[in-house]
């Protein structure tokens, strides 16, 4: 199978925040940001995969700071690391002040997403991923790093729940 380059499949997207996206003081709900971040991280996998594509799980959200209403919201995604069925992709999430041009680092996630095909969702082969650049190999590399230890924490989870009879 012919693998695909990380710029094929990386997007930027935009959303300006709204009244309907925050509380009664301004601020963006992290919700309403969670959920372009699976958005923006969804388009990534199908991109590569070009097939649908489901998430199994965030790794890691933080949040750095507020946005609020009347802000531009910018997603950066980006394919981080191609397993045989499952890939992960890393999301950064900026505001802007469109008024200042003043821009903040609000948010950086990682998620896993696995792609499926068929009427009965079976799981799909990913074709690999190509590095192009020293950026690409260093978040490949950090991607299996993070995926070495959360294959360990689910096999300690599942021995202790194991232990307890769950």
């Amino acid at each position: 199978m012919q693998g695909h380059p990380v710029s094929e499949s990386r997007v930027i997207l935009s959303h300006l925040m709204l009244p309907q996206d925050a509380n009664p003081a301004g601020n963006v709900h992290g919700g309403v940001i969670m959920k372009y971040i699976d958005n923006a991280a969804g388009v990534v996998s199908v991109r590569h995969s070009r097939t649908n594509c489901v998430t199994a799980s965030i790794d890691r959200l933080d949040f750095f700071k507020p946005m609020f209403i009347g802000e531009l919201l910018t997603l950066k995604a980006s394919l981080n690391m191609v397993g045989s069925t499952s890939m992960e992709i890393g999301v950064r999430v900026e505001g802007e002040n469109l008024l200042t041009g003043e821009k903040k680092h609000v948010a950086s996630a990682y998620l896993t997403f696995v792609a499926l095909y068929g009427e009965d969702a079976k799981v799909k082969q990913l074709p690999p991923i190509v590095a192009e650049t020293a950026d690409d190999r260093r978040r490949n590399e950090e991607a299996r790093y993070r995926k070495a230890h959360r294959l360990e924490e689910k096999k300690r989870m599942l021995a202790r729940q194991e232990k307890i009879g769950l």
